[in-house]
């Protein structure tokens, strides 16, 4: 492969950029091509298809407020990656440049648009986010997860392509295996997580929300939760005294395999997370992340609330009562979560890989 095209990909350091990064990576290797991943230093923690010797870190900030002076430290941190990423593609020279969204994925872009090299920006969320925005007048494509996006922007609707979210082969696998209906009385498989870095409302509210089930619905409980270093004594006191079978820990490497075993999801709703769910097809309560600016996760729980896949519960409302009488209900309710769960699949793209490596490819003219 050392003749093969080379292909750079563009994302943030957090996995709802790297692993449709990654997806994407691993189709355009099938196809016979090069890939390299130009990133932050927080990649650098991930694991898969890059490892370091494909991994190229590029300067990057990202906007944190109106400050001033910070802004002008990030002007100054993103004018100097973009130096770097310049100088990088002079010496890689790709065929084409992607991006999957962040910060760290202006530099790259922007050093293709200056070097005259054809360049495509994928975004997952159902809202297209800041660093794609500015940079969807400087590319030759969008790739779009949901239809839409950018149906109120002709000028750029005329370069979107829907093509889903690319899926990692873990998600893959996951998505092979069917969604098990809990039986009336049997095992009930609970699964929350709150991204890639865990969220403290996860450990302020689910722990409250066990306690106030009653004994017919906690006693059925297998939970898995994701939390927080810091969280972690006080989430595990309350399980320990409830007497809750719960697994819990910082991260989950196999957490695919865990999605696909769960009969229901509590989570955030990033792009990522939803577009896993629809993938493996699996019922859940999304509470979005409050606060954001263009407010994505609101609209990526939509997604599947509007299809009945899922529960939409703004942070707000998302108190340990109503958490408790939701998951009461679910429990009660098997078919309803297997409803869910079909509705969920039915969403979910499988080829979106494919699809996206299709398009790079046109664009590459390769």
């Amino acid at each position: 492969m050392g003749n093969a095209p080379l292909i750079l990909l563009a994302a943030g350091g957090t996995g709802g950029h790297l692993f449709p990064a990654e997806a994407l990576g691993v189709e355009l290797t099938r196809r016979g091509l090069r890939v390299r991943l130009a990133t932050d230093a927080r990649a650098l923690r991930y694991s898969g298809l890059f490892t370091p010797d494909k991994i190229d870190v590029v300067p990057s900030e990202t906007v944190r407020g109106r400050n001033p002076l910070s802004l002008a430290r990030t002007a100054i941190t993103l004018g100097y990656g973009t130096v770097v990423a310049f100088n990088l593609l002079r010496r890689l020279q790709p065929a084409a440049v992607v991006g999957f969204g962040g910060y760290p994925t202006l530099p790259p872009l922007m050093a293709a648009r200056l070097r005259g090299v054809p360049a495509v920006i994928h975004d997952a969320n159902a809202v297209l986010g800041r660093a794609n925005r500015f940079l969807s007048r400087h590319v030759d494509a969008i790739a779009t997860s949901l239809p839409g996006v950018l149906d109120r922007d002709p000028d750029l609707a005329g370069k979107a392509t829907t093509v889903g979210t690319p899926m990692r082969p873990a998600i893959l696998a996951a998505a092979a295996v069917p969604f098990a209906t809990p039986e009336p009385n049997g095992p009930l498989r609970l699964l929350v997580v709150g991204g890639s870095q865990g969220a403290r409302v996860m450990s302020d509210i689910v722990p409250g929300a066990i306690e106030h089930l009653e004994p017919a619905v906690s006693n059925r409980l297998i939970l898995t939760q994701q939390v927080r270093e810091e969280d972690m004594a006080r989430v595990r006191a309350v399980y320990d005294r409830l007497k809750i079978k719960a697994e819990i820990a910082p991260f989950f490497s196999d957490l695919p395999a865990r999605l696909a075993s769960s009969h229901l999801v509590v989570s955030r709703s990033g792009a990522g997370t939803v577009a896993e769910l629809a993938a493996i097809g699996r019922p859940s309560i999304l509470v979005p992340l409050p606060g954001a600016i263009d407010q994505d996760q609101f609209a990526n729980a939509g997604v599947l609330a509007e299809v009945d896949a899922a529960l939409r519960i703004p942070q707000a409302e998302f108190t340990p009562n109503r958490l408790a009488a939701e998951i009461s209900a679910l429990a009660a309710a098997p078919a309803r979560l297997a409803a869910m769960a079909a509705s969920a699949r039915r969403v979910g793209r499988l080829d979106a890989a494919e699809r996206l490596a299709d398009l790079v490819i046109k664009v590459a003219g390769i």
